[in-house]
């Protein structure tokens, strides 16, 4: 019987909540196909932080490389002040596990979850392949005279072509194997940022030529969030750099029913990945059993898919679809949804 070690980091908020709907439905679907899966928790988040000042030792790092994958819930807390958890834990596990792909279906199950009018599922069904460690969040820049009126400050967009080549390589190869449009998209603002935009630009065309079945297109991020909104249903896969990822990825959220189904996987393709719900940790609901727990289910789904166990992800993918078209769940909105948070982790259960 094969076996899978996941490293489990419930976090903060309702991020635990969810989390174990998604453990519920994981072991489930592995029973049909003889997977078993062995969670280890570790309690990386605010309670830890606020009681040793500890985010994330760099000995949990060192723990963290026997696992095949990390499941993760939400960091996020009112009580601790914003980007030191972020930093200290998320951002600190996506450099030291050099997770350089983030990447996000698009996908909408619903008519009637979609704010766009007359949107049907066939017309948002895309991927946003946003890379992951360089850009602006690599923490380069500084200010000066800070508290002054002549305080400066700058943070500084940093690529190489060693990390543009390889994003734009997954891209074209996750095009190529999703094999639907066969149309990639470069995302960028090459008429401003004439530098990395350029840099982007000249990788993008250059990778191309390896890969003559797939159509290259480009948009500025500005028309891109325009043209998402307008006409979903003209994207397949998107790629681009770290920031205008982060944005457009939580446009595309709500076109597919808000962060309650949106999930998203930190990848890296030759060693340890990361999957996570993107809807937070919520901490309003806490406790309230009242959370959506697709997106965590879904995260899960994309974990099988990366460790190569494609049929698991399909049936539970097929399970979410299942569960949404029973018309059980009313909303994907928290507290109307109609079920508790358990009730639809059970009901995707029994679906599998």
């Amino acid at each position: 019987m094969k076996k899978y070690k996941i490293a489990v980091i419930p976090g903060d908020g309702t991020g635990p909540e969810v989390i174990n709907e998604g453990i519920k439905v994981l072991n489930s679907a592995g029973e049909k196909y003889g997977v078993k899966f062995e969670f280890v928790k570790f309690d990386f988040g605010a309670e830890r932080y606020l009681r040793t000042g500890e985010t994330l030792p760099d000995s949990a790092i060192e723990d963290l490389k026997n696992f095949d994958a990390i499941y993760l819930g939400a960091i996020g807390d009112p009580r601790v002040k914003p980007g030191i958890l972020e930093l200290g834990i998320l951002l600190k596990l996506r450099f030291a596990f050099d997770q350089y792909i983030n990447l996000r279906p698009v996908k909408l199950y619903r008519e009637q979850d979609c704010p766009l009018k007359d949107k049907k599922p066939e017309d948002v069904d895309f991927v946003v392949i946003r890379e992951n460690t360089g850009g602006v969040y690599t923490g380069i820049g500084g200010v000066q005279q800070k508290n002054t009126k002549n305080e400066v400050a700058t943070q500084v967009m940093l690529y190489s072509y060693f990390q543009v080549e390889r994003c734009i390589r997954y891209a074209y190869e996750y095009t190529r194997k999703r094999n639907k449009k066969k149309q990639l998209t470069l995302v960028h603002k090459t008429n401003v940022l004439t530098y990395c935009g350029d840099l982007w630009w000249r990788v993008f065309q250059e990778v191309g030529k390896d890969y003559p079945d797939i159509k290259q297109d480009y948009n500025h991020v500005d028309a891109c969030c325009m043209w998402m909104v307008k006409s979903p249903e003209y994207y397949d896969v998107i790629v681009t750099e770290n920031m205008f990822g982060d944005i457009i990825t939580d446009l595309a959220a709500i076109i597919q029913g808000g962060l309650g189904i949106a999930a998203g996987g930190n990848i890296n393709p030759e060693g340890i990945s990361m999957f996570e719900p993107m809807g937070g940790s919520a901490p309003k609901y806490t406790g309230q059993n009242v959370i959506n727990p697709l997106a965590a289910i879904f995260a899960a789904s994309m974990m099988m898919d990366v460790l190569g166990e494609e049929k698991i992800s399909s049936l539970i993918d097929e399970a979410i679809k299942k569960a949404l078209l029973s018309g059980k769940i009313k909303s994907l909105s928290a507290g109307k949804m109609g079920l508790s948070t358990t009730e639809v982790g059970d009901l995707v259960a029994s679906l599998v």
